[in-house]
């Protein structure tokens, strides 16, 4: 019986020091190869959980910093000048990522210049029904129906209102506004986000064009937009008549050229103007999916099937606004190429969100590593030297 426990004590003790190993193992690949550790070991983890769930559990761990802070400087090349803002680098995370506010800082130290939350809704609301986000990895995109699920206002407000300016330095936070599904007055939700994050928010912008929210598109529509950026504006000058933050408007790529235009004669008018573009938010297009699984689930497509399109309709509006309105370039940036080429045709900046979902962290500094070799390579000196050279 002596013998026997021996053994097992034997045994346990072998276990603890395997385990121990394989622990003191993981964490020193942690620390000295992030990047390897991340695709070999924590990517294929994060996707045997459910997508959802493995959003939230990338948030946490952004917001504890859990994930090692970038710490090499930017390259001179990739500074430039957006709004009225000087950054050190044109790459942001898109809305949808960080939707309550609550790693704000985390993403900033991670390598973005800026961090844009939301949408946030005026109450707070619970969005769609669960499932609502799947994973199409054949053809590196997601779909998505949240449907704004959304803290609301004030709880917003209150997890954010306290950072310090000096940990967000050379990065702006950006304040994603939406609408309560249920409001019947979609001007005036918008008109209290303004209100609310007025002295916070280094730009804001009115997204009207999420496909997951019903009816929320038809405020692209121009009597409509006209209406709600003339009472965005009101408001605007009337909280803030100095040093009113930017307002940015967020378009849907499935927009006709006509309504494009449509777009741009509202906000070429001082009433109803806007100091930048969005474009593009999550397309309700389908063609070309090679996923069977998920590709009929309702709601808003993100990744690469997105790269070109929204691409092509930054050339669009660029021209369309004869280069006279910033914009931020978003939908399907995975490289660095990607990123330049939505430069090249006119954006100022660019986003991403897919590719942080699939590859996490370390795509933030392979993008900015790319990106500036592109630009060095063809002679630019700054980004905003390459703004718009794409375009015929």
């Amino acid at each position: 019986m002596s013998h026997r426990k021996e053994s097992l004590r034997k045994i346990k003790s072998l276990c603890y020091v395997t385990l121990g190993g394989s622990i003191v193992y993981q964490y020193i690949y942690f620390k000295k190869d992030f990047c390897g550790y991340y695709e070999n070991v924590l990517q294929p983890l994060s996707h045997y959980l459910n997508p959802e769930l493995a959003h939230k559990v990338g948030i946490a761990a952004i917001k504890y910093g859990i994930f090692p802070p970038e710490i090499k400087e930017d390259p001179i090349v990739l500074k430039t000048k957006f709004l009225k803002y000087n950054l050190n680098n044109p790459i942001g995370i898109a809305a949808g990522f960080d939707k309550h506010g609550d790693a704000i800082i985390g993403l900033k130290k991670l390598g973005f210049s800026i961090v844009e939350i939301g949408s946030v809704t005026p109450e707070a609301q619970p969005g769609n029904p669960k499932p609502r986000v799947f994973r199409l990895p054949e053809d590196k995109a997601v779909i998505n129906r949240y449907g704004f699920n959304s803290e609301g206002h004030d709880q917003v407000y209150k997890k954010i209102h306290n950072i310090e300016k000096g940990l967000l330095d050379k990065a702006l936070l950006g304040i994603n506004l939406g609408k309560n599904k249920l409001s019947d007055d979609a001007v005036h939700d918008y008109v209290l986000g303004i209100e609310r994050f007025s002295n916070i928010a280094d730009y804001f912008v009115i997204n009207i064009s999420s496909p997951n929210t019903p009816g929320l598109r038809s405020l692209q529509k121009k009597e409509e937009l006209e209406e709600l950026l003339k009472q965005i504006n009101k408001t605007r000058n009337t909280v803030h008549a100095e040093n009113k933050p930017p307002l940015l408007l967020k378009l849907a790529p499935d927009l006709s050229h006509e309504e494009m235009k449509d777009i741009v004669s509202v906000i070429s008018k001082q009433e109803s103007s806007v100091d930048g573009l969005i474009i593009s938010n999550t397309t309700i297009d389908r063609s070309g999916l090679k996923n069977i699984e998920f590709n009929n689930e309702t709601g808003g497509l993100s990744g690469k099937p997105l790269t070109d399109k929204s691409t092509q309709m930054i050339r669009d509006m660029y021209k369309l606004t004869t280069g006279k309105i910033p914009i931020i370039g978003v939908g399907g940036v995975f490289t660095g190429q990607d990123a330049y080429e939505k430069i090249l045709a006119g954006a100022s900046a660019v986003q991403i969100y897919t590719a942080f979902i699939y590859h996490g962290p370390p795509v933030v500094s392979k993008i900015k590593t790319q990106l500036a070799e592109l630009l060095q390579r063809d002679g630019y000196s700054c980004v905003n030297d390459a703004i718009g050279k794409g375009v015929e």
